[in-house]
C-alpha cells in the first residue's frame, strides 16, 4: 500500500509552515513537484528551501511532473477546469505509478491550504475512487487570505457579520447579498474596479509572504487604479501574479 500526503505549506513565507506539515514531510520518501515553467520557478525553489530548512537531515527524493495548462478565456469555464483536472489526474497517476514503490509515502506540497481554491483533494479523490493501492491524508496550511489579513493587521470579518470568499469571476456578477466583507481570489480581470463609487475599502496584496510582496490598502475610489497599474507591472516583471484582496464597506472598515 502506498501513502499520499497533501501538505499545505503556507502562503509564501517558509515560516508559515506548521509543525504538523514538517512532520509529514519528514516521513515522506518522495516529494512530488509540479513543473509550472520557468516563470514560476520560484515556487518550486521555495518548496525545496522549506525541505532544506526544516527536514533536519531527512532527504526525500524529488520527482517532478509537468503542470498542464488551462485554456484561458474559454467559453465554458467549468468545462475547461474539468479538462484541466483530468489532465492533472493523469500526471498525478503517472507520478504515483512510476515514482513510488509499494510501502512508500509521497507528499504533494500544496501552496497555501489544500482546501481553498485548489483541486488536489478532488483529483486524489477521483483516483482513489477507482483504485485501492493507496491511502491519503490532508495536512492544512496557512491560506493566502490568512496571510493577507495578517499583513494588513485586520480581521477577516466585521463584528457579528458574515464574510464571503469568492472569485473575481463571480464578483463580476454583482455584490453578494447579506455580507459587508468579501474576500476575493483568482481575479484576472480586476473586478473590484466595477465597485468604485460604492463606499468600499480594499485591502490588496500580491506575492504575500515572499520577498516580492506588495500591499496596498485604502478607499477603493482612491486606490483602485493604483492597484490595477501595480498588478499589471508586477505580472509583467515576474511573468505571473498571485494576489488576493478583501473588499469591505467603509463604515465597517472604520469600526
Amino acid at each position: 500500500m502506498k501513502t499520499l500526503l497533501l501538505v499545505g505549506i503556507g502562503a509564501g513565507d517558509p515560516d508559515y509552515i506548521t509543525y504538523q506539515a514538517i512532520k509529514a514531510l519528514r516521513r515522506s520518501d518522495v516529494i512530488f513537484l509540479m513543473d509550472k515553467g520557468a516563470a514560476k520557478h520560484k515556487l518550486n525553489a521555495l518548496r525545496r528551501e522549506i525541505c532544506a530548512r526544516f527536514l533536519d537531515g531527512h532527504a526525500p527524493r524529488f520527482a517532478e511532473g509537468l503542470q498542464p495548462e488551462r485554456e484561458r478565456d474559454a467559453a465554458d469555464y467549468r468545462a475547461s477546469v474539468d479538462e484541466l483536472n483530468r489532465d492533472k489526474q493523469a500526471v498525478f497517476e503517472q507520478l504515483i505509478d512510476e515514482q513510488m514503490a509499494d510501502g512508500e509515502t509521497a507528499a504533494f506540497m500544496v501552496w497555501g491550504d489544500p482546501s481553498l481554491y485548489d483541486s488536489s483533494i478532488r483529483i486524489i479523490e477521483a483516483i482513489a475512487a477507482r483504485r485501492s493501492d493507496f491511502v491519503y491524508d490532508v495536512i492544512p496550511g496557512i491560506t493566502s487570505l490568512q496571510a493577507l489579513t495578517a499583513r494588513h493587521r485586520i480581521p477577516l470579518n466585521s463584528i457579528g457579520r458574515a464574510v464571503e470568499i469568492t472569485t473575481g469571476r463571480l464578483l463580476a456578477e454583482g455584490w453578494p447579498q447579506g455580507v459587508d466583507s468579501v474576500a476575493v481570489m483568482l481575479d484576472a480581470k480586476d473586478s473590484y474596479r466595477r465597485f468604485v463609487g460604492q463606499g468600499l475599502h480594499i485591502y490588496w496584496g500580491a506575492y504575500v509572504g515572499t520577498a516580492d510582496e506588495i500591499l496596498i490598502a485604502g478607499p477603493l475610489d482612491e486606490v483602485a487604479e493604483r492597484i490595477a497599474m501595480t498588478r499589471a507591472e508586477a505580472r509583467e516583471r515576474n511573468g505571473w501574479i498571485m494576489d488576493s484582496y478583501l473588499l469591505r464597506r467603509e463604515h465597517e472598515a472604520e469600526a
